[in-house]
């Protein structure tokens, strides 16, 4: 229907995630239609994010250099350990401010049926860095989805058996500020009920 270079373009442009085949034909012709130093910056953009960005020696985060930006700053509390599953949750707990340790990034969460097992993941670094002493508290805050759930339950059996001085919290989950009752589903309100705390 178009010229193969088109066509490779939208191909290409289609395996985004929540990219469909229509998006991909906007956005194919949108570059179309752009400059070519528009062009050509998006494809500079998108060759040096593949070349220089690599994962932390730390925690395996994104970092542009041995060390990501994080693990690199001496202020950040060294005790304190958030796990995350990927990279995408660092930038969602950074936003909020209220975290001054430092990240552990699995690369995913455990799921047998999809063939992600614990040797899949970054979990025997993340035991590693518990059990050297220094780390004080583990945030578990992967995701409240079953393969999250099973993680996080994973993850603090190891700790007990490896780093019993540690303290393994998790994130709190229930109903979002703002939310009506009567809205709320069973699962989210139980578990707001279970993670309720003085005020």
């Amino acid at each position: 229907m178009y010229a193969p270079p088109v066509q490779r373009l939208i191909t290409e442009l289609s395996r985004l995630p929540g990219v469909g085949g229509r998006t991909a034909q906007r956005l194919a012709f949108h570059i179309l239609r752009s400059s070519d130093e528009e062009a050509i910056a998006l494809a500079d953009a998108i060759t040096e994010v593949k070349q220089r960005i690599g994962l932390c020696e730390v925690c395996f985060n994104l970092a542009d250099g041995p060390r990501c930006r994080i693990c690199s700053n001496e202020r950040r509390n060294r005790t304190l350990i958030c796990v995350v599953e990927e990279p995408s949750d660092v930038i969602s707990i950074e936003r909020t401010h209220e975290f001054e340790g430092r990240y552990h990034v699995l690369g995913g969460a455990l799921s047998p049926i999809d063939g992600v097992d614990p040797e899949d993941l970054k979990i025997a670094e993340l035991y590693d860095r518990a059990g050297d002493g220094e780390v004080r508290e583990v945030v578990i805050a992967t995701n409240p989805t079953t393969t999250g759930e099973a993680t996080a339950l994973h993850i603090a059996d190891g700790l007990r058996r490896i780093a019993p001085e540690v303290s393994v919290t998790r994130l709190a989950s229930g109903l979002p500020v703002g939310a009506d009752l009567e809205y709320a589903d069973e699962l989210t309100l139980g578990r707001a009920l279970v993670g309720r705390r003085a005020v």
